[in-house]
């Protein structure tokens, strides 16, 4: 381990422990906006992991988000809390698996497409559900959780998609992932297994997507699935992970940060205009800033570094 890489570490592990520290000092408001950049960081670097070296761009998050966040309503008074959560992982594991195998092979427009196409289909499929067998439309969710334990929690979750992330960027995994998203067919012709490499790290991050969703759900109180599955979720962490850089470690999480305060602020002075004004920060992001914030401010700084020396000379 290089210098550098250690005083990052000690670096990330100074901070984690300052924000494991805030529901001790932070008010309610304050702890609110800190858990719902947290999850939307989760969000962005899970959504990252997998779109980010493949370049297929998914807006399923919420669709995993949703189900996890059902799951822990559904069973909330049936099971032990913990023994939730791992349900709702391994259902969430079982429908990207699913979702996988059918479109993978997919690529470009078709692969968006779907995606926002199966978020809409579980939305109709849930409400069909509720409303037809159950004869109701939202559910409680009530458990003894408060918004401390919901942070920690999504700390936690983070902590662990980081170390995660940090992994599959140095593994064959991940170097695989990142040929097949230059060139599949290079990548096929080097024996590299496209579709079962693809369809794990899919899994893996839909999985931490719906963990997400199941954290967060004691938080609402009551869910309904326009409020679970609203696409708006999946437009925000696409958004948020190009603004930082889908391929960069932190770059999604910092590009949470900026953005879920604006998305407060639009929503709370501008609530009918919102969503057309953050329609075209992304159309800007995607013009101006293709590889993110980081690598703009990287390369800003290298091209001050080569005119400092040519003055120097």
């Amino acid at each position: 381990m290089t210098a550098r890489n250690l005083s990052l570490g000690l670096l990330g592990l100074v901070v984690l422990a300052l924000l494991a520290a805030a529901p001790f000092y932070a008010g309610p408001y304050p702890l609110g906006l800190l858990i719902g950049i947290l999850s939307y960081g989760v969000l962005a670097t899970a959504w990252a992991m997998f779109s980010g070296p493949t370049r297929y761009v998914s807006l399923a998050t919420v669709a995993f988000f949703g189900v996890g966040a059902y799951t822990v309503a559904v069973l909330g008074d049936v099971l032990p809390y913990p023994l939730i959560l791992v349900v709702a992982a391994i259902i969430g594991a079982l429908l990207a698996i699913l979702v996988g195998l059918a479109t993978l092979r997919l690529a470009g427009v078709y692969f968006v497409v779907f995606t926002f196409g199966l978020t809409e289909l579980v939305r109709q499929l849930v409400t069909y559900y509720e409303v037809n067998v159950t004869k109701t439309l939202g559910r409680y969710v009530f458990l003894p959780l408060g918004p401390e334990h919901i942070f920690w929690q999504l700390l936690a979750l983070g902590g662990a998609t980081l170390v995660l992330a940090w992994w599959v960027r140095r593994s064959r995994i991940g170097l695989a992932l990142r040929v097949i998203g230059d060139d599949p067919v290079a990548a096929s012709h080097l024996g590299i297994d496209i579709t079962r490499t693809k369809l794990v790290l899919f899994a893996a991050s839909a999985v931490i997507m719906t963990l997400a969703g199941a954290i967060q759900a004691p938080r609402w109180t009551y869910i309904e699935p326009s409020i679970v599955f609203n696409p708006t979720v999946s437009f925000l962490t696409v958004i948020m992970a190009l603004l930082g850089g889908p391929n960069r470690l932190v770059g999604p999480l910092l590009g949470a940060i900026p953005l879920f305060l604006l998305f407060e602020w639009l929503s709370a002075n501008f609530p009918n205009h919102y969503s057309i004004i953050l329609g075209l920060l992304f159309i800007a992001i995607v013009f101006l800033l293709p590889n993110g914030v980081l690598a703009f401010g990287e390369g800003l700084l290298n091209r001050l570094r080569g005119l400092t020396r040519e003055v120097a000379r």
